[in-house]
């Protein structure tokens, strides 16, 4: 508990009981559960994360957003006030997390995003197709809902209260994008804080293979067009 509010993680995890020790062990100590959605992982992740003592979730639908949904039907009468996303590959940096949490509680925002483009990056830890999904993504959300943001990036904290709200529906690649899309739609007060971000544990399951940029890239864009023809 922070400011008197009681604060969850949420880590969708899809193969990283290697990384998993390091991003639980950093997490800071004011938060009151850690929830670990395993993603129908192949490894040990699932036996990793509950040795570490974290609240385990099996979602054998793989997409981050069904991981991510698994989790938020978990809590849904645990009365937490604030709820962090976090990826389970390293890197992010944990230590980091009351950037992300405070303005909620200081300023009342309902969405933070830990921005990546404004923090400090380790050199090659976004690759080239990223960093333009990113620029791309945040410039159309600009310009059809004049909301401004600098990246999608999973590092996030959001008012429990708010994340009802948005009533989020993607179970794959459109997780992020879709909850600012929402966010922006709504009105809410939403800010940027820059955070650290290094190279991660392992290969990435979206921008490190040629398919899951496509997919990613595809879902992304036709979510935010989806969006602006619903408007």
């Amino acid at each position: 508990m922070i400011g008197n509010k009681k604060v969850v993680v949420i880590i969708p995890a899809f193969n990283e009981e290697e990384s998993l020790p390091f991003v639980i062990k950093d997490i800071p100590t004011f938060v009151d559960e850690i929830i670990v959605t395993d993603n129908g992982s192949t490894d040990n992740t699932f036996e990793v994360a509950k040795r570490c003592g974290v609240t385990v979730l099996k979602e054998s639908e793989k997409g981050y957003g069904a991981a991510c949904l698994k989790a938020i039907d978990y809590i849904k009468d645990k009365s937490y006030d604030i709820v962090v996303f976090l990826d389970g590959d390293y890197s992010d940096y944990p230590e980091e997390m009351n950037l992300v949490v405070e303005p909620i509680i200081n300023n009342n925002y309902d969405l933070v995003i830990g921005s990546r483009m404004i923090g400090k990056r380790e050199k090659g830890s976004m690759l080239p197709q990223a960093l333009f999904g990113n620029w791309l993504s945040a410039l159309l959300i600009k310009l059809f809902w004049n909301y401004k943001f600098t990246d999608l990036g999973p590092f996030r904290t959001i008012k429990y209260s708010s994340l009802l709200k948005l009533n989020m529906q993607d179970r794959n690649f459109g997780w992020t994008v879709e909850m600012q899309i929402k966010a922006a739609k709504l009105k809410m007060k939403t800010t940027e804080v820059p955070v650290r971000y290094r190279k991660r544990i392992g290969k990435s399951k979206v921008t490190g293979t040629i398919s899951g940029t496509v997919k990613a890239s595809v879902k992304i864009l036709y979510l935010i067009f989806a969006s602006v023809v619903k408007d």
